[in-house]
């Protein structure tokens, strides 16, 4: 994913309620969960984007993950609509800033979409119909962005992208259940373990990866494959099911 901008946000003071199944949820550590965003930023940084740091939401436990509050393509923003009440809000400071830089529509009810479902390439979109994100949210968000997208449907599912990420250069990192799906035909793939699967959301930032660091059989596998890495840690994000993507927006 090439930009020259990334928006983040700081976990806030209520992120240990974050919505999570998580078995380790309830031993999130607020303050490592910073000094780890401070490295994802510090990492974004120094592959050549300019950091937009949000003010800290203390009122919106899941606020960090802001990948979730938009889709952006081109000169365009579709602005989501989430699925968990609890969430939405989350969107409010994302249309102030984004306004500044493109053109901003929001999805409308009862249409629900997130960006953890939709994975952008150089052209067009895949997008999932998961747990998360209905057809109408698609709709919407393609009409609005007016570019081609194609869908995987697997209502078993949080968000596509903890499972399937184009890592650039035609090749898709994806868990063994995505392996086969005829709307992947076209990608090289790269299975990750069966005990790696969190490994499966990757952050490509100007053709460099992000991986998660606790995953090492994967990134061996990515570098294998000619592919740049920087791991980082993600413990604290993991434990919120969060992952690399869901922690900014690049546009």
């Amino acid at each position: 994913m090439n930009g020259k901008f990334a928006i983040v946000r700081e976990p806030g003071q209520k992120y240990c309620d974050c919505l999570s199944d998580h078995p380790l949820k309830g031993d999130v550590h607020i303050g490592k969960a910073r000094r780890q965003h401070l490295a994802y930023r510090q990492a974004l940084s120094s592959l050549g984007l300019q950091i937009i740091l949000l003010p800290r939401d203390d009122s919106l436990p899941d606020s960090c993950f802001v990948e979730d509050t938009a889709i952006i393509f081109g000169k365009k923003a579709f602005i989501t609509r989430m699925s968990k009440e609890s969430r939405r809000g989350e969107e409010v400071a994302i249309i102030d800033t984004l306004s500044n830089y493109l053109k901003v529509q929001q999805a409308v009810a009862p249409a629900t979409i997130e960006g953890g479902d939709v994975i952008r390439l150089e052209r067009g979109l895949i997008a999932g119909i998961t747990q998360r994100t209905s057809l109408e949210g698609i709709q919407q968000m393609q009409k609005w962005l007016g570019t081609s997208v194609e869908t995987i449907t697997n209502p078993s599912i949080m968000h596509l992208k903890s499972y399937v990420t184009y890592l650039g250069k035609k090749t898709m990192l994806i868990t063994a259940e995505f392996e086969n799906h005829p709307n992947l035909k076209r990608f090289k793939k790269i299975i990750v373990p069966k005990d790696e699967k969190y490994a499966a959301n990757t952050l490509t930032v100007n053709g460099v990866i992000l991986m998660a660091a606790s995953r090492p059989k994967s990134i061996e596998l990515v570098k294998d494959a000619g592919f740049e890495v920087i791991p980082i840690n993600t413990t604290e994000f993991e434990k919120c099911d969060g992952a690399l993507t869901c922690l900014s927006l690049i546009f």
